[in-house]
């Protein structure tokens, strides 16, 4: 079975269907006996986010959207950033894995400004329970990669699962060119 950790990638396998998690890439943010959560990497909302976070909008990376985090707790925020400085942790913010990581949005905009590289907005956020994750990798409905500082922070998001598959090589690379439909595989 494969093994997992916090910063590595779920692609989604192509026996994915449910219409919420088909063809996307999540990356991990805390796995532990409880269970594991991380935040979908490729999907836009259609919601406005100069209306939602007003304040932040004008900081976040391109494309500048409310991301789709996952289908659990749609109505709270998590924001991921990447600090400009490698030699302090700015106020509010948490690393997750190597220079990418949590900040609260609860953070004064004046102390965030000029302070980080990228940042990303979610709505929500993918979570497993104890031991859920493992009976879905069994069953290679997830494949587990290890991620690149610029898939989270990704301008492409639309091409993202197809290119992380690509550059896996092997049979995971090969499933970077599959489609729905049948006749075209």
């Amino acid at each position: 079975m494969a093994e997992f950790t916090v910063g590595d990638l779920l692609v989604a396998g192509i026996s994915i269907t449910d219409g919420v998690f088909d063809g996307t890439v999540v990356l991990l943010l805390d796995a532990d006996e409880s269970g594991t959560l991380g935040v979908v990497l490729n999907k836009v909302t259609q919601i406005d986010l100069s209306s939602a976070l007003p304040t932040w909008a004008g900081m976040v990376s391109e494309p500048q959207a409310l991301f789709d985090g996952g289908p659990v707790s749609q109505q709270g925020a998590i924001c991921l950033a990447e600090p400009w400085s490698e030699a302090e942790e700015p106020p509010g913010w948490r690393a997750v894995s190597g220079r990418i990581g949590l900040l609260n949005l609860d953070t004064p905009v004046e102390i965030a400004e000029g302070t980080y590289r990228h940042l990303r907005v979610f709505a929500g956020y993918a979570g497993w329970d104890a031991g859920q994750l493992e009976r879905e990798l069994e069953f290679d409905m997830w494949h587990v990669v290890p991620a690149l500082p610029s898939d989270v922070f990704d301008p492409d998001p639309a091409t993202l699962w197809r290119r992380v598959l690509r550059r896996q090589g092997g049979e995971l690379g090969l499933l970077s060119t599959w489609t729905a439909s049948a006749e075209l595989n």
